[in-house]
């Protein structure tokens, strides 16, 4: 089906008239709403080796408690991720910001680490049920304002809600952390009034689903791959595992590294860097957003491919120009490949289950999340940190092989019709 067809029953706007400013006023809100949910999300990277000295755990514990936002992400998107395609978008994702705000204030509550596990899971259960719901948010409102019109913009700005505001966060949270009294609550502060600001702007945005007035049957989230192209959903799924793993790993590993291995404890740097990463993956979404997505595809995995093992060599070498060289380069390759990926489920799914396609697809993402950097943080109870990264290396570069197999083959499945047709 179409990206650009809507259902009556589930996607139409209330308001008949579907070019209405107030869903491209309303499109930038949900944007802005979506970049500062995920830039809470990340806020803690730049302050754990602040945890850890302050209560004593290990790098390996730092790993558990980045794994329980991402335990609590997988939970909130197979319970209620796709719940929007039925009851509406604003009704998931005030409750998910509401979340955010229980989140925040465990973290004021200075907490001890099963408060801040505890805190941790319920940030991850919000952003669970924020994620895809924003993603096909975004979509409806682009759809509704401008009929008819490239897909792009939607692209564009929710890859970069998404990606930017993960980089948001610990830039934030950084530079607050290092200039700015009590770092371990101000961060939290200034983004318990952004949270505030962001349930506002959804609360005065239109709404793109109609409730259904005979709701199905609730079921838990289901990872199907039956989407119109399955082959094309399976390579977009491992595509997000791969991208969503260099992210979780650079995430949950750079602040320890740049702090304990290069001896630069500085807040502000361990923020930029992870910035950086994020950024970067920002910036090539939007400069290659023209290009078609094989193309994406092929640019993301070759970036990634030089990039993990340039960072490796600066982990190695302790130098700090390599490493974050090597994260941009990874981060750029990450950022093409999950903008291809979604590009590719929003397109092939039906309206009515665009939510749930993509609750699917962000379900096997945070499993790229968390596996691998709960499988460094195990792993370094008996190597090192540098000796666990290398192993890992070792096993992207074979999954990045497995990625670019898949695509070829969705590509030649796709192209098999047409030339039976012609």
């Amino acid at each position: 089906m179409s990206l650009t067809t809507l259902s009556p029953s589930t996607t139409a706007p209330a308001n008949p008239e579907r070019s209405s400013p107030r869903h491209g006023r309303g499109f930038w809100l949900i944007a802005l709403a979506f970049l500062t949910a995920m830039a809470f999300s990340t806020v803690p990277t730049p302050l754990y080796p602040l945890y850890m000295a302050r209560d004593g755990f290990s790098t390996f514990m730092v790993t558990v408690v980045f794994a329980a936002y991402s335990v609590g992400v997988v939970i909130s998107l197979v319970l209620a991720g796709h719940v929007s395609d039925w009851v509406g978008r604003k009704k998931i994702l005030i409750p998910a910001l509401a979340l955010e705000l229980v989140a925040a204030a465990l973290f004021l509550s200075d907490p001890s680490l099963p408060i801040l596990l505890l805190a941790r899971l319920v940030t991850g259960l919000g952003i669970g049920m924020i994620t895809a719901t924003a993603t096909a948010y975004l979509h409806d409102l682009h759809t509704a304002h401008r009929p008819g019109a490239s897909q792009q913009r939607f692209e564009v700005i929710s890859t970069a809600a998404n990606i930017g505001g993960l980089g948001f966060g610990p830039l934030i949270a950084g530079f607050l952390a290092q200039y700015v009294d009590a770092p371990l609550r101000t961060p939290y502060l200034l983004f318990v009034v952004l949270l505030l600001v962001a349930i506002v702007a959804i609360a005065v945005t239109p709404e793109t689903v109609e409730e259904r007035l005979v709701k199905p049957a609730y079921r838990p989230q289901r990872i199907s791959a039956d989407h119109g192209d399955r082959a094309g959903y399976v390579a977009a799924a491992a595509a997000a595992f791969a991208s969503f793993a260099v992210f979780g790993l650079f995430t949950s590993v750079a602040p320890g590294f740049v702090a304990g291995a290069l001896h630069l404890p500085s807040r502000a740097l361990a923020g930029v860097i992870v910035f950086a990463v994020f950024g970067g993956a920002a910036v090539a979404q939007t400069l290659t957003n023209r290009l078609a997505a094989p193309v994406k595809v092929r640019f993301g995995l070759l970036a990634q491919a030089l990039g993990v093992p340039t960072l490796l060599v600066g982990m190695h070498t302790a130098n700090l120009t390599a490493f974050l060289v090597g994260g941009v380069v990874a981060g750029i390759g990450a950022g093409l490949l999950l903008k291809a990926a979604i590009g590719t489920v929003a397109a092939m799914a039906a309206p009515a289950k665009r939510g749930e396609a993509l609750a699917g697809l962000f379900l096997i993402g945070y499993l790229g999340l968390s596996l691998p950097a709960l499988g460094i943080g195990i792993a370094t109870r008996a190597i090192s940190t540098i000796a666990a990264m290398t192993w890992f290396t070792g096993l992207l570069l074979v999954m990045l092989s497995g990625v670019a197999v898949l695509f070829r083959r969705s590509t030649a499945t796709r192209r098999a019709p047409a030339r039976h047709a012609g």
